[in-house]
């Protein structure tokens, strides 16, 4: 799908943000996120869209994966150095609702070998798929560090009850053109999953943790006869998204 976002525009507003980051300096890594606000959609009656798509760089290097594998699994995380717990560990939970919640808390994503996967259910119990965190499966013919990197490159779009979605789509350590490739493959998927595509998205900024919203970067869109056209939205237009996601 043709991307309808200025890419001159874009630039500005990622190095904006990686600017302002430089200037000044936090002790960890900002995330780098887009916002985007919809518009001719009501969370009420229309059907609510979840997607997930892969990045072609990872947004969040630093997210913790634990694997949950049989003996082979086991050794080859051992030897990664990454999380791990086998079949007679999850027994020792019991399925306690709190030690699965916490097992939930302490890690962002869930790996699970082939051959485990279909027991989580009856050893821990439904926590897991509550927290929005079913291990994703993994086989024997695949690598560990190539799964784990997979899940740390996928995204979320879910639309929920407001017009405005935020998702993580890189941190300032990368380069510019690096954050504007995943920028413009989340963008275009998102509008993939939109009823009426373009037309569905109101606004677009992109923000760091701790930065100011660039308002070269919160676009407006316009609808013509002939073509979509993007102007910078005002202080108000910025006013409104904010409130929104709130």
């Amino acid at each position: 799908m043709t991307s309808k976002v200025s890419r001159d525009t874009l630039y500005e507003c990622v190095n904006a943000t990686l600017q302002g980051s430089k200037d000044k300096k936090r002790h960890f890594r900002e995330t780098v996120e887009l916002q985007v606000g919809l518009k001719n959609y009501d969370p009420q009656k229309d059907k609510r869209f979840s997607g997930t798509v892969k990045l072609k760089h990872i947004p969040k290097p630093k997210m913790k994966v634990c694997v949950l594998g049989d003996q082979m699994h086991i050794d080859e995380a051992n030897e990664n150095d990454m999380p791990c717990m086998s079949a007679d560990d999850l027994k020792k939970l019991n399925k306690d609702k709190k030690l699965v919640k916490k097992l939930a808390k302490k890690y962002d994503a869930f790996i699970a070998s082939d051959a485990l996967i279909k027991q989580i259910p009856r050893l821990l119990g439904p926590g897991l798929n509550k927290a929005g965190k079913f291990p994703t499966m993994c086989t024997h013919s695949e690598k560990l560090s190539d799964k784990v990197d997979e899940i740390k490159a996928t995204i979320k779009f879910q639309m929920k009850k407001v017009l405005c979605l935020s998702v993580a789509i890189g941190h300032v350590h990368m380069t510019a053109d690096e954050l504007v490739q995943n920028i413009y493959l989340a963008m275009n998927f998102l509008v993939s999953l939109l009823k009426k595509h373009w037309q569905n998205v109101r606004s677009l900024h992109i923000k760091s943790t701790m930065g100011k919203p660039q308002q070269s970067g919160l676009l407006q869109v316009k609808r013509c006869p002939t073509m979509y056209e993007y102007y910078p939205c005002d202080a108000e237009g910025l006013g409104k998204m904010a409130g929104a996601k709130r």
